[in-house]
């Protein structure tokens, strides 16, 4: 490898490292995985808001995140309160296989997903 190329190569790495919370993690939200079909993201949001403790109160009718007004957004919500509120007592971003986690904010307009470390 060139001088240069480890040069950038290392530059590239401090970043990371800059870059990486204080945690010893990056930030990341739970979301809806966009191959999963509504049925099985309706069960997941139907646990997340149920039994699994999620606060829904902000995908209900003229709430900040009722839209747009589908499944997987509303699965999204659910699941990343979940996974927030839970995720340091052994809380995951599973659903059965119906989500995934990002690192990309997935808040929109008045909607804000929470992120907590």
């Amino acid at each position: 490898m060139s001088l240069s190329l480890q040069k950038i190569w290392l530059a590239a790495v401090l970043l990371l490292i800059v870059l990486h919370s204080s945690d010893g993690g990056f930030e990341q939200w739970c979301i809806a995985d966009e191959q999963t079909p509504d049925v099985e993201l309706q069960a997941g949001l139907d646990w997340a808001c149920g039994k699994g403790g999620a606060d829904c109160s902000k995908i209900q009718v003229n709430q900040p995140c009722y839209l747009p007004n589908t499944v997987r957004d509303h699965a999204s919500y659910a699941f990343n309160n979940y996974y927030q509120k839970y995720k340091n007592r052994g809380g995951t971003c599973y659903f059965k296989a119906a989500a995934m986690t990002t690192e990309l904010d997935p808040s929109h307009n008045s909607c804000q997903f929470e992120f907590s470390a």
